[in-house]
């Protein structure tokens, strides 16, 4: 197996998942950080937008979870939902054979559902601070046994008006557990925490190197502020970007740019925080799906969304907050992806370019004019392109893969309310023949089903072999789930 992952001495079903996620060469912030967390030493990491920085965390924490202790090992705070959810699924995909259970949870999601999913053997929690800190009044998580804790965004995290919530959770921990900040703008405002809580923290700090400084392409245009919307839709006919997402400052600037460009029938969607959280949820699974290539966004996404390919970032307005524009430009040229950056600036914004100038300690190159031909020529090609999305003609590349191949993940149409329990599923699989218990992975119980995960490439030949069995004397339905 030619892995580099290897070097970290990690259990071989991580190296396992590793493979099937196509993670085969450590990026420059995972090599620093792995074996530090596995050596459970405290750090500081700032590491750009994109460079891998939820693996340098989530890999050492899948590492160090013993799957036998059914108590919540690994703690993970992130400032959003959408970011939450990220997190968790990567931590899945990276534990799913090792068996390792996570779960996320936040505000507007029933709390007695996250009471009863925290009752079954969860090993690692994402959260966000708010409905953590709301667990932990009502004694329905216990922090005793953990070992590591994680601050992503640790500079929105550790800011003013969350910094109370985060020395709560902190006071709340072990004291020897091992604890990581990680942002990819880290200013002087942790210190006063770090040195509270932490011990002796490693500060690793990744520069970019030349290479990675080029794969995003940064530009600026100016505009007078009623002429912003027509320059935005020539820049897009120039580009012609396959993917893009638009920033702009206020939620009623985003509405008003997303009702214009349906209007002109772009391919669009839009997000934004007073949308409710599963239309919120719902409209990135659908961009990430490509059921449109334009997401018009708040800076809700800059931090908490990554999808793959986004070869432009537009910023309709340019950030108040110049740390935001580091991570709104950070949804393209991610890892080792290309991309370009393109912000509008009107009159009144020019101050705020300069200040983001003086942040990242570079210029931005000037677009003087855009080309009446290329945007001629561009309309052409984009108007093509979305009517290929609207007749659902997806590229093979941007198909949802199966990165597991080996694990086949069963619906079972039984769960709590038949009083079916974790134990009854593992005993019926476990007496079928040619399934072992090494073969079961992460089982899931429901009110009203379960999922369970068969691995070792046994899901298959399972499902062909049988439509029902025998759970507690229950004729129980099987299928695949494909959800």
């Amino acid at each position: 197996m030619n892995n580099k992952f290897e070097k970290f001495n990690l259990d071989k079903n991580i190296i396992k998942s590793l493979n099937n996620l196509n993670y085969k060469e450590p990026s420059k912030v995972q090599d620093e950080v792995i074996p530090r967390l596995i050596e459970k030493a405290d750090v500081i990491v700032k590491s750009k937008t994109g460079s891998g920085k939820t693996a340098s965390f989530a890999i050492p924490m899948v590492e160090k979870i013993d799957i036998d202790n059914n108590s919540v090992q690994g703690l993970i705070i992130a400032p959003t939902r959408e970011l939450a959810l990220q997190i968790k699924e990567e931590i899945q995909n990276i534990g799913r054979i090792k068996k390792v259970r996570c779960s996320a949870i936040f505000g507007k999601q029933p709390l007695r559902e996250q009471v009863t999913e925290l009752k079954q053997r969860v090993h690692i929690v994402v959260a966000t601070p708010g409905r953590i800190i709301d667990h932990i009044g009502r004694g329905t998580i216990d922090l005793s046994n953990i070992k590591n804790f994680v601050i992503d965004e640790a500079d929105k995290m550790l800011h003013k008006s969350f910094v109370d919530d985060m020395e709560f959770i902190l006071s709340k921990l072990p004291e020897k557990s091992c604890k990581g900040m990680f942002s990819a703008t880290i200013d002087d405002n942790i210190n006063l925490i770090c040195n509270k809580y932490m011990e002796n923290p490693l500060r690793i700090d990744i520069k970019d190197d030349e290479k990675i400084k080029k794969q995003i392409s940064e530009y600026f245009i100016k505009s007078e502020e009623n002429d912003k919307y027509e320059l935005l839709k020539r820049i897009i006919y120039k580009e012609c970007p396959k993917s893009l997402i638009i920033f702009a400052n206020t939620r009623n600037k985003v509405d008003e740019v997303y009702k214009n460009m349906k209007k002109d029938k772009f391919t669009v969607g839009v997000i934004h925080g007073d949308m409710s959280q599963d239309k919120r949820l719902f409209i990135i699974k659908d961009f990430k799906n490509n059921k449109f290539n334009i997401l018009v966004s708040s800076d809700i996404t800059a931090r908490g969304i990554h999808v793959e390919d986004i070869s432009l970032v537009i910023n309709y307005d340019v950030p108040r907050d110049k740390e935001n524009y580091v991570h709104r430009i950070g949804r393209t040229g991610r890892v080792d992806k290309w991309g370009k950056a393109i912000t509008i600036v009107s009159p009144r914004d020019e101050k705020y370019l300069q200040e983001i100038e003086e942040y990242i300690k570079d210029k931005i190159q000037e677009i003087e004019s855009i080309n009446d031909n290329e945007v001629n020529m561009g309309k052409i090609k984009f108007a093509q392109q979305q009517n290929d999305i609207l007749n659902n003609k997806r590229n093979k590349k941007q198909e949802v893969k199966n990165l597991n191949e080996e694990i086949t993940r069963v619906y079972l149409n039984v769960g709590k309310k038949k009083k079916i329990r974790v134990i009854d599923i593992v005993g019926a699989f476990s007496n079928i023949d040619g399934i072992s218990s090494e073969d079961i992975g992460v089982i899931k119980v429901k009110d009203t089903c379960s999922y369970v995960d068969i691995l070792n490439h046994k899901g298959k030949s399972f499902l062909k072999n049988h439509k029902e069995i025998i759970i507690k004397k229950k004729q129980v339905k099987v299928k695949r789930d494909n959800s």
